[in-house]
């Protein structure tokens, strides 16, 4: 371990009706644990659906698992440096599975998740919602670019990885029409992400303003025929039954929002074998996309305003106001602890 003192860290504890600021200790890495400082976190959808009960998730924990930080200490075998500025992935994985043999650690059979486990437990530093952070043996970092702002870089750990991980299961992109669903900090990505992949890429929302916002990073407007490829960030059944009446020969539907329990979806097998149809879904990703996810956004900072999507950064003692929908065309809120 490199030289470390240890002190005090804070962390906002969610308590299921509060959230409360505590002190505590600062642990020292173990053999292929890294301790990282949070430069700044951004608050994903998914913790706000935690707070406003629409999420089951661990109690008392710490939330957040968007955030770009610091190294500030290392343990033996551990893959970063003391001074690099990193982001992290969501998923800790074991390793030693069939699934992570397989080359799925997203599904890995002990798979542990930042911002996702219980306070009282051994990984009690697990969330972005803090001074520091400890990431366990097995969690994947990716050292970020020094032209990357922080604004820019936090999402690359949910919201971008998770964009790299639906466009792959999609396919080939180049010369694609593809209809996306939902404006929101994913959809908005994965638009810039298949233009940039040499797709025709269209974005429907009801928001009108971020509607408009998605033309900035290469959407445009559904104009109603075929596509190749589908990819829903909402979850809404509506939606995806409307869908897939549009989808051409050999098309494909990824569903990255349906992760909570919804109606059921009707669909006729006979179309799905005729129309040679690929319906798939993507939960969490592999580090392969965090990589693909901070090289992309380090390739396309001077052509889309990626700053311009997050809101300027509140103290960790404002974390309640935080954990609430982001207002007006900005898509995430920042907090800097």
């Amino acid at each position: 371990m490199d030289t470390f003192e240890t002190g005090l860290t804070r962390a906002a504890v969610w308590r299921g009706d509060r959230i409360d600021i505590v002190e505590m200790p600062l642990p020292a890495p173990g053999r292929g644990e890294i301790v990282v400082r949070i430069r700044l976190a951004t608050v994903c959808g998914s913790d706000l659906h935690t707070v406003s009960g629409r999420r089951q998730s661990p109690c008392p924990s710490v939330l957040g698992h968007e955030a770009v930080g610091e190294v500030v200490a290392v343990g033996a075998g551990a893959p970063a440096r003391v001074g690099d500025r990193v982001v992290w992935s969501v998923t800790v994985a074991c390793g030693e599975c069939d699934r992570c043999g397989r080359g799925i650690t997203a599904k890995c059979r002990r798979v542990r998740k930042v911002g996702h486990e219980s306070f009282d437990s051994d990984w009690t530093l697990s969330g972005s919602y803090a001074t520091h952070i400890v990431l366990p043996s097995g969690t994947a970092v990716v050292r970020v670019p020094e032209h990357l702002g922080d604004a820019v870089a936090a999402p690359a750990a949910c919201a971008t990885a998770t964009v790299m991980a639906a466009v792959e299961r999609a396919g080939d992109m180049s010369g694609r029409r593809v209809l996306i669903r939902g404006a929101g900090m994913l959809g908005t990505t994965a638009a810039a992400v298949c233009t940039d992949r040499g797709a025709h890429a269209m974005i429907v929302d009801p928001d009108r303003v971020r509607l408009g916002q998605a033309v900035s990073f290469g959407a445009l407007l559904d104009d109603g025929e075929m596509v190749d490829a589908v990819l829903d960030f909402t979850g809404a059944a509506s939606f995806i039954r409307e869908s897939l009446p549009r989808l051409a020969i050999s098309g494909a539907l990824v569903l990255a929002g349906s992760v909570a329990p919804g109606p059921l979806l009707e669909v006729d097998p006979e179309q799905i074998v005729r129309r040679w149809w690929t319906i798939t879904g993507i939960h969490n990703y592999e580090p392969r996309h965090l990589r693909e996810a901070v090289a992309f956004l380090g390739r396309t900072v001077d052509r889309h305003p990626w700053s311009e999507l997050v809101t300027d950064p509140l103290p960790l003692e404002q974390i309640e106001t935080a954990v609430r929908s982001a207002p007006g065309r900005k898509l995430r809120v920042a907090v800097a602890p």
